[in-house]
């Protein structure tokens, strides 16, 4: 079977770090197609110069893998230059065993892009892409704060300190003064200065809880856990600051986003940088829950349903529901006994996540034209097999 070309002229890259191949095919007025091969390194002179020698050829369409985070530097040249190039997924053009090449794959790449088979993914625009590294850096340090908490608490156990017995959260204002005070080796007394009167805990339980055999070692430890901790949460609000300040143009989208239950001003700041602001680029809730990775797969084989595992999708997308979705379930919100329905027939994140991205896009649909409602209601059904139906009233909550 021959491939039908769509286009005349089209151009595509074969991404590495080093090394950028690049593949044109172009049709000539009596019907000839040439085929021109070059390469280029990965500097950012030679992706400038990679971008011009395209744009010469003013190709109709420009194509390349998404491999790693190698394509966003010759993305980025190539958008300087006009040229706006489709980021596909590798799997979907994985070439023919035994035959494969840096040139190959650009050639390969050409074929399938003149014929119209490859279909780009979602790349936001250029202030989105920006300010995701802030949020993802966001995310990496709140990982590494939550590590530091968790070490901090184990080198306590260690040294024969039980303060999490009696304090619900150590990292709280009573129980951050009381672990200094130990570091810095304060008897008993001075520690239960630091108790607040609100801790249900009476004074002779702090006491047992603080009796411990804390040595040098632990101490040192210790404070270098707690400066740590301070240095990463500083950079923490740093960061938090730097991507509101980015979003500020944003400012009536983002107070929209925070009506949605379990969502703060931080969380639909991180949400909208990677999802965006144009649902159009995913057409429907259902697309966008399975470019997150948020809905089961599809697996069937001679009439059998097999594994239905979710796909990879966006770790950044997922982490930012879910924890979203943990938040309102421990609220009264409606959408709660909606997630207590789907918890029932789905289980796990799914259930916890798939209906936020149903309110998201209703959203972003209603900011846009300007007719947000104090009394926004949503009705949310499930499917034929008599799934709960909840409605969404703000006011109620």
């Amino acid at each position: 079977m021959e491939l039908t070309p769509l286009y005349r002229c089209v151009a595509a890259l074969d991404v590495h770090q080093a090394k950028l191949t690049v593949c044109v095919l172009r049709e000539e007025e009596d019907g000839e197609l040439k085929v021109e091969l070059r390469e280029f390194g990965g500097f950012k002179r030679d992706r400038r110069e990679m971008a011009r020698w395209v744009g010469s050829f003013a190709p109709e369409s420009v194509v390349m893998e998404s491999t790693g985070i190698y394509w966003k530097s010759p993305y980025a040249a190539l958008e300087q230059e006009g040229l706006r190039a489709l980021v596909v997924n590798a799997r979907h053009v994985k070439q023919v065993p035994g035959r494969k090449t840096d040139l190959a794959d650009a050639q390969w790449l050409a074929i399938l892009a003149r014929s119209g088979l490859l279909r780009g993914g979602f790349v936001p625009p250029e202030n989105f892409r920006r300010l995701r590294l802030i949020a993802r850096q966001m995310q990496k340090l709140t990982g590494i704060l939550a590590g530091e908490k968790n070490r901090l608490h184990k080198v306590l156990t260690d040294g024969g300190i039980r303060l999490g017995v009696v304090v619900s959260d150590i990292h709280g204002k009573s129980g951050r003064a009381m672990v200094k005070a130990l570091v810095a080796g304060d008897s008993a007394d001075a520690l239960l200065v630091h108790a607040d009167r609100r801790l249900k805990a009476s004074e002779e339980e702090l006491l047992d809880a603080l009796d411990g055999d804390l040595s040098e070692e632990h101490r040192l430890v210790l404070g270098q856990l707690l400066t740590h901790i301070d240095y990463v949460d500083g950079q923490i609000t740093e960061l938090r600051l730097a991507l509101l300040a980015g979003l500020a143009p944003q400012q009536g989208l983002l107070e929209a986003l925070q009506s949605i239950p379990g969502l703060d001003e931080t969380g639909a700041a991180m949400l909208l940088v990677e999802i965006g602001d144009d649902m159009q680029a995913f057409g429907s809730p259902e697309k966008l829950a399975s470019w997150a990775g948020l809905c089961p797969g599809n697996h069937e084989s001679a009439g059998k349903r097999k594994s239905g595992q979710p796909r990879k999708g966006n770790p950044y997308v997922r982490r930012i529901l879910c924890e979203a979705a943990h938040a309102a379930s421990r609220t009264r919100c409606a959408l709660a006994d909606k997630l207590k329905g789907l918890l029932v027939r789905w289980g796990g994140e799914n259930a916890r996540s798939s209906p936020w991205l149903i309110i998201y896009k209703d959203r972003l649909r209603a900011d846009r034209s300007r007719r947000l409602l104090p009394g926004c209601r949503r009705q949310l059904r499930g499917d034929k097999r008599g799934a709960q139906r909840a409605t969404l009233d703000e006011d109620a909550q």
